[in-house]
């Protein structure tokens, strides 16, 4: 049997388990929808009415002026979803009694984006119809569901996994006064480009070309065309050196990928794995980046095969941003490539530092 730690690592780092009742050791996740009519897109499609997904752990507090002052957004990964973040891995070393952020201290939201969870999303009904959603998209919703429903006008912290990561950069340059400090992890704020778009644009064009795949109008899930695309997937967000120390046998390796793939059969749609492939297609926060003013630490780790550090981007990019800092956590046997950014176990000293550093910044 493979330990549970291997089966979240060949996840991707994109799924997070769900919490037990015995994780919960934080006030408990209140879940919500927000309602948006008539939502323009950038592309300048309207849907009628979008549906944004959120959960929130602890209560907003305001200060002597009756603003939320504790607000902490955190955004999640490609076909992930905002309660993957309440297994123990991450809920368990964050949000607990005297954690880094502690849900009595601060109001964590946990937001679905576009496309993904139980937000509004192609595999409700419009399938390929659905509005051709970028991250822009994602951050206008989650600003909007702040301020219009949750009332909250500054945030204390915004911070992302992955796509949320790239989110956090968009964040950073279109409201650069509505938070007190950044951290994107795994990401880079550069154009989408290279192996990574190669890879995105492979696992697209592997479903549409499966003949089940009907244009987006099957009845049942395309799993040759899925097949490839999540082969695509778990090669991006792979760890060689774990994946040899968890299957070093031929045995061990194809019952790993042979489960990897049931479980991610039993959670993907076809047509929402191609919009959320897609929805990077025109990132590109380089030319925005001087426009950031809260203080922001971009975090990396040295084995992720999504954002490899020989690429050299963000040691340039970060001198952009007038506060910023770029950390690159060395490869050791706790890190588990692009999947390290959801475990605080690894990173969590750097946000308890920002955390401190960006206090004093207000002051």
């Amino acid at each position: 049997m493979l330990p549970p730690r291997f089966l979240l690592l060949l996840a991707c780092g994109l799924l997070l388990t769900a919490p037990s009742p015995a994780q919960t050791r934080y006030p408990t996740p209140v879940e919500g929808d927000f309602t948006l009519p008539r939502f323009q897109f950038a592309s300048g499609e309207t849907l009628p009415a979008l549906n944004v997904h959120y959960t929130t752990v602890g209560q907003p507090r305001k200060d002597g002026k009756g603003r939320i002052n504790n607000a902490v957004v955190i955004m999640h990964g490609t076909t992930g979803a905002g309660a993957n973040f309440l297994g123990e891995q991450f809920a368990g070393h964050l949000f607990g009694p005297g954690q880094l952020l502690d849900a009595a201290k601060y109001y964590i939201i946990l937001p679905d984006a576009i496309g993904h969870g139980k937000s509004s999303r192609p595999s409700n009904g419009l399938r390929m119809q659905f509005p051709k959603y970028t991250y822009d998209d994602m951050v206008t919703a989650n600003h909007r569901l702040l301020t219009e429903k949750l009332g909250v006008a500054h945030a204390r912290l915004v911070m992302g996994t992955s796509m949320g990561g790239m989110e956090t950069w968009v964040w950073g340059y279109r409201y650069p006064d509505f938070m007190d400090a950044l951290m994107p992890l795994a990401s880079l704020p550069v154009e989408i480009a290279g192996r990574n778009r190669m890879l995105r644009k492979m696992a697209i064009d592997l479903i549409e070309m499966d003949p089940e795949w009907k244009g987006g109008a099957y009845t049942t899930e395309p799993k040759t065309g899925l097949t490839g695309a999540i082969s695509s997937l778990i090669f991006m967000t792979s760890s060689p050196k774990q994946m040899q120390k968890a299957a070093p046998t031929r045995e061990l390796a194809e019952a790993a990928l042979a489960k990897t793939e049931a479980r991610f059969f039993g959670s993907l749609d076809a047509n929402d794995m191609i919009y959320q492939f897609d929805a990077s297609r025109d990132y590109n926060p380089a030319p925005h980046l001087a426009a950031i003013k809260a203080p922001l630490f971009a975090i990396n780790s040295a084995d992720d095969q999504v954002n490899p550090p020989e690429l050299g981007i963000l040691e340039t990019e970060i001198k952009k941003v007038n506060k910023g800092r770029y950390i690159l956590l060395p490869i050791t046997d706790l890190t588990t490539g692009h999947g390290t950014h959801s475990n605080p176990a690894i990173w969590g000293q750097y946000l308890q530092e920002l955390l401190s550093l960006s206090e004093k910044s207000k002051l």
